[in-house]
């Protein structure tokens, strides 16, 4: 019951609240004056126009995984290159060696 009332009593307060500035607003237009005292409307300026390319022009889905390297494919005449080396890892079941490759794309 007393979150009942609450709730009315909080729309009540936000209705008294909104419709006095309403009136003040209406009542302010209304009694403008003659033409030639209301201030002139400039134009608007169109919007500014913003070209989105995507970074992947031949991919049309996307993907919430990022692709471990720049590019997924730059062309036909491309080939990846990687370098490949072990680790040595802390664990907390002791040291394990690990391998890690980086590759990266080039042209020929």
């Amino acid at each position: 019951m007393r979150l009942v009332a609450t709730i009315v009593v909080v729309l009540l307060f936000g209705l008294f609240a909104a419709a006095p500035s309403h009136a003040l607003s209406e009542i302010q237009t209304v009694g403008a004056g003659s033409a030639a005292d209301a201030q002139p409307q400039r134009a608007r300026r169109a919007r500014t126009r913003v070209l989105v390319r995507p970074m992947y022009p031949y991919r049309h889905f996307h993907s919430i995984y990022p692709v471990p390297y720049r590019f997924d494919y730059p062309g036909p005449n491309a080939k990846r290159e990687c370098v490949a080396r072990y680790v040595e890892e802390r664990r907390p079941s002791g040291t394990v060696v690990t391998p890690r490759v980086r590759c990266w794309w080039v042209r020929g």
